[in-house]
């Protein structure tokens, strides 16, 4: 499949950007475990042009992630406009328009999924990004705003006709948020309703054998997988192995699970900053340790530090309960060692340099 110039093989699996998750640090693990394609978390326009320093933040990703894609949001066409402008400006592979988002405070505005009620606005802001970039425009959706209004097949020609260069589509309407499970049933409609345009599929792909599924039941080009990669990046190692063999891989040791968590940790910390590093990692420990014997004590342990070596030092001494002899086995591992394996981000100036407006 291909987006723009930008090959990315047959049947690629692409990361979903989610806010909270899928920051620089384990997009970079995402990618090396497999993920064909990244994306930002997504960013606001308003923020960018007022120079808000959490949203200009977002734009910084690690050259090791290419290909990918920095997802802005909004409701104004100018404003996105010159928001897809400074995204074009810092260098990815391709800009995304985030037209999905179902929570209240960004579409009460017209953002995310709250273009669904304004179909003649969702397709004057495509428009006017595909104007405004120099690199390939995607855009990410929903259904429909709620069952009554789905209308998706028709949205999907007229975006098509703006000049995307790919359409994901997140499998619910507006009105189900997460709930209930996403409706393939969809995808087959879409694929037909769209020419040449590269379709993703989203939602519910949340194990290997889900992705296949998809992939063999639906007809789409791509697959895209959100949940099902928190705290868990292999997941794309193990969907490609199946996709390729017909076999799953082994899951990862206890040894390189907490290998990746050391080094997750790590990069937060060189990307945030330790101590707003060490807080921000607190929220994966549970996807990273779900399931496995004593990891509600180990995670109870690592939150009660707030400087990177001791959290380092509680995980990569923890040995999960034996269930023969029920002892903890002390490993003695300096963080130090893993610190020094780690690679360098890529990083961009602290403030991205804003284009000047245009005299009135």
């Amino acid at each position: 499949m291909r987006i723009g110039d930008i090959d990315l093989g047959p049947r690629p699996l692409l990361l979903a950007p989610m806010e909270d998750v899928s920051d620089p640090p384990f997009r970079l693990i995402c990618k090396r475990y497999g993920a064909d394609m990244l994306y930002t978390e997504f960013i606001s326009s308003g923020g960018l042009l007022h120079g808000a320093a959490g949203s200009v933040q977002k734009l910084e990703f690690y050259e090791e992630e290419r290909p990918v894609g920095i997802q802005i949001f909004g409701g104004e066409v100018e404003q996105v406009r010159e928001a897809a402008r400074i995204a074009d400006a810092q260098g990815p592979d391709l800009i995304d328009i985030n037209f999905g988002c179902p929570v209240k405070k960004v579409v009460c505005k017209d953002g995310g999924a709250g273009i669904l009620r304004n179909l003649g606005k969702m397709e004057a802001i495509t428009q006017a990004v595909v104007e405004a970039a120099t690199r390939p425009v995607t855009v990410k959706t929903r259904l429909g705003w709620n069952d009554e209004s789905i209308r998706i097949e028709e949205v999907a020609r007229m975006l098509e006709a703006t000049g995307v260069s790919a359409l994901a589509v997140h499998a619910r309407t507006r009105a189900q948020m997460y709930r209930g499970e996403a409706r393939w049933e969809w995808f087959p409609k879409i694929r037909a309703a769209l020419r040449d345009t590269p379709f993703i599929g989203n939602g519910d792909a949340t194990t290997p054998e889900r992705a296949r599924a998809m992939f063999e039941e639906t007809g789409v080009d791509a697959v895209m997988i959100g949940r099902g990669a928190i705290g868990n990046p292999w997941i794309f190692r193990d969907a490609r192995a199946l996709l390729d063999t017909g076999e799953i891989p082994a899951p990862p040791s206890w040894d390189e699970r907490v290998a990746v968590v050391a080094e997750h940790l790590t990069l937060k910390c060189a990307w945030l900053g330790e101590r707003k590093g060490v807080l921000e990692m607190r929220r994966m420990y549970g996807g990273y340790f779900k399931g496995h014997r004593g990891a509600s004590a180990l995670r109870m342990r690592l939150m009660e530090h707030t400087e990177r070596d001791a959290v380092l030092e509680v995980l990569l001494n923890w040995r999960p309960e034996d269930e023969e002899t029920s002892v903890l086995v002390a490993r003695a591992v300096r963080p130090a060692a893993v610190a020094a394996r780690l690679p360098r981000p890529a990083r961009l100036p602290a403030k991205a340099r804003l284009p000047e407006r245009p005299a009135a």
